[in-house]
């Protein structure tokens, strides 16, 4: 055996290790990575206010004391919301059982043999809901170690002001090797921020729209839209699926059509036409990585690692994408060429 397949042999097994240990130390790893994305987020206006000659400690109580705030505001809003589903969930399921049965009937009258048993063991919509309950159930467990979250989020932010000062002293020649990691950095920091505002627009939109059509828990399903925009392709589907069940069952078929006709908007308007054109052609990734990524990470992390799929695949391409070495792993895992690739995400200098 030679050496190349000896390497590719320990590069599996080490990468199996690896997986195995992140999935042991889910507990652990999810709140911190959650700190992490929430750090990479905030940090701009953390920066922005020390240009603006605000002493550190003072931005960065500012900074921490807005997280807490909606973080407090949203818990109270939609905390109930979670409880009281959860709670009505086996009714729902049980009404949306029964709807669908009475369909399968209608059908059936037509001549089509449709064995309603079957058909309920390979598709069941009540499952939907049940996916989304035990989502925001996951989500609401990890966000009880608020407190972690929130001092880890304080280390990040004291960090980072000094990292780059640290990155130049450690490499062996930093003025070829930091413009890849400032492009990293910088535009990972761009997807986040930039994917929360088009989330947080499409949820207030959602929420809106539901309340307007008088869905029940229109704040729970606004909030699900904005975590799940996180997703491209799959997330607005999967956000859709279980306010428009819930709308069929508690209105009936016109308001459950008028749902999904209002989510189809909403994601058209947000993911096809504002999302490209903020973002640019270079940070998509193909709908092939997008499923994969996100059954592999809830696998790892459970129903927030599903929530994190998307931005933790982006790094790991943004990552690639900074260097010429690992660039071809990039253009396999996008939705675009490689030239749209290189426009986009090289660095600064190096692009022109």
């Amino acid at each position: 055996m030679d050496n190349r397949n000896t390497n590719i042999i320990v590069l599996l097994a080490a990468f199996v290790i690896v997986v195995a240990g992140m999935r042991v130390a889910a507990p652990l790893i999810v709140p911190f990575l959650l700190s992490t994305f929430i750090a990479i987020i905030v940090a701009p206006p953390l920066f922005w206010l020390q240009k603006k000659r605000v002493p550190t400690a003072l931005a960065l109580l500012i900074v921490i004391s807005a997280i807490i705030v909606i973080a407090v505001l949203i818990g109270t809003m939609v905390g109930t919301s979670i409880e009281s589903f959860s709670r009505n969930l086996p009714f729902y399921q049980e009404r949306l059982r029964e709807k669908a049965t009475a369909v399968l009937s209608l059908i059936d009258r037509t001549g089509m043999d449709i064995s309603t048993d079957k058909l309920f063991e390979v598709f069941n919509p009540s499952l939907a809901m049940s996916l989304a309950s035990k989502m925001l159930t996951g989500l609401g467990g990890v966000l009880t170690n608020g407190f972690l979250i929130t001092f880890t989020i304080v280390f990040i932010l004291l960090e980072a002001s000094t990292f780059p000062q640290k990155l130049r002293g450690v490499l062996q020649d930093p003025d070829r090797s930091f413009p890849y990691f400032d492009s990293f950095i910088r535009n990972v920091q761009r997807y986040m921020a930039i994917k929360t505002l088009i989330s947080l627009g499409t949820g207030v939109v959602v929420a809106l729209w539901l309340l307007v059509l008088g869905v029940d828990f229109a704040l729970l399903w606004g909030l699900l839209a904005f975590l799940l925009n996180y997703i491209p392709n799959i997330g607005s589907f999967l956000a859709a699926l279980p306010a428009v069940l819930l709308a069929y069952i508690q209105l009936g078929l016109a308001h459950a059509g008028l749902v999904a006709i209002g989510y189809m908007v909403i994601n058209i308007v947000a993911g096809n036409i504002i999302e490209p054109k903020v973002m640019g052609r270079g940070l998509g990734l193909s709908t092939l990585v997008v499923f994969i990524s996100l059954v592999f990470w809830g696998w790892v992390f459970g129903p927030v690692g599903m929530l994190l799929s998307v931005p933790l695949t982006m790094t790991l391409k943004i990552a690639l994408q900074s260097r010429e070495d690992t660039r071809w792993i990039a253009v396999l895992l996008g939705s675009d060429t490689g030239e749209s690739l290189r426009e986009d995400l090289l660095p600064d200098d190096q692009s022109a």
